[in-house]
Parts: structure tokens; C-alpha cells; sequence
């Protein structure tokens, strides 16, 4: 079975008086902490990917928006030696 030994007094301290407040042993309330530390990053990560993919989404209706000419075809952009113009 994998350890781990952590050395700093204050996590043992902080762990062993989470699991008397909890009523569980210090390996359940570190699990359940670190349990709950992950679910937060996921649901911020998850904010996050929302937060980018409006502001795109945004930027798409601004540009929209605007009307203005289309987009460039590879044959404006390059040559025909597939250089840029």
C-alpha cells in the first residue's frame, strides 16, 4: 500500500484536528479534503473554460456585428509558391 509521510507538524496538527471535529480518522479527513480541493479546481477550471469560450463567443458577435468584408482566401493571402503576399 502507498504512504505518505508528510513531515510538517502544523498538517499533522491541522489533519488529526479536522478528523476529531469530523469524527473520522486522519486519513479520512485528509481524503475528504483533498476530495473537496479537487471538486473546486474542476468546477474553477470548468468556470474558466466557460468564461474563454463566451468571451470567443462574444468577440465572434461583435465581429459579426460589424459586417465588413470577408475573410481572406489562401489565394489573397499566398502566392503561387505558397508565400505569403
Amino acid at each position: 500500500m502507498p504512504t505518505l509521510n508528510i513531515k510538517d507538524p502544523e498538517v499533522h496538527r491541522m489533519a488529526h484536528e479536522l478528523a476529531a471535529r469530523r469524527h473520522t480518522t486522519a486519513t479520512g479527513a485528509v481524503r475528504d479534503a483533498l476530495a473537496k480541493a479537487l471538486a473546486e479546481d474542476d468546477a474553477a477550471i470548468a468556470r474558466s473554460r466557460d468564461d474563454v469560450a463566451e468571451r470567443i463567443l462574444a468577440i465572434g458577435r461583435r465581429s459579426a456585428a460589424k459586417g465588413g468584408r470577408p475573410p481572406l482566401t489562401d489565394d489573397e493571402m499566398y502566392d503561387e509558391d505558397g508565400l505569403p503576399r
